[in-house]
């Protein structure tokens, strides 16, 4: 696969796990306002994009076979790891602006900022750390 044809194919999945984890976010603040809501939102949507992002980049991106409890979690425990900083730089934009405008379009403009300079820098962790370098006609 060229890499102009596994670009556009990342930021497809990365569109798809960032509509999973705002709409998981929206669910939860769908119950309420609170700090406490906040927080259960922001993590129950990031758990939700997590696993969308894995099961797709794992298969579609990075061509790994790993199967059984033990592959998976091994492949997904260093996803997980590559995914401190990055989901970090996420958190972090949307928090900002949630506290600076403290409204929920700003709160999700600030998330699609992080999240979207978080998944660019992940490729780069899980070429590395996670799945290896993808080979030019690697299948399935």
């Amino acid at each position: 696969m060229n890499k102009k044809s596994l670009a556009i194919k990342y930021l497809c999945f990365a569109a798809l796990a960032i509509f999973a984890n705002l709409g998981v976010q929206r669910i939860v603040f769908s119950t309420g306002d609170s700090h406490a809501i906040y927080v259960i939102a922001v993590v129950a949507g990031t758990a939700a994009g997590l696993l969308v992002k894995y099961l797709l980049d794992k298969t579609w991106i990075f061509y790994n076979l790993t199967s059984g409890l033990k592959g998976h979690s091994r492949i997904f425990s260093r996803y997980a790891m590559t995914g401190l900083l990055t989901t970090s730089i996420f958190w972090g934009f949307e928090t900002v602006f949630w506290l600076i405008w403290e409204t929920g379009f700003m709160r999700e403009l600030g998330a699609l900022i992080g999240l979207i300079i978080g998944y660019s820098i992940k490729y780069s962790l899980d070429s590395k750390f996670v799945f290896g370098p993808v080979t030019e006609g690697q299948q399935i």
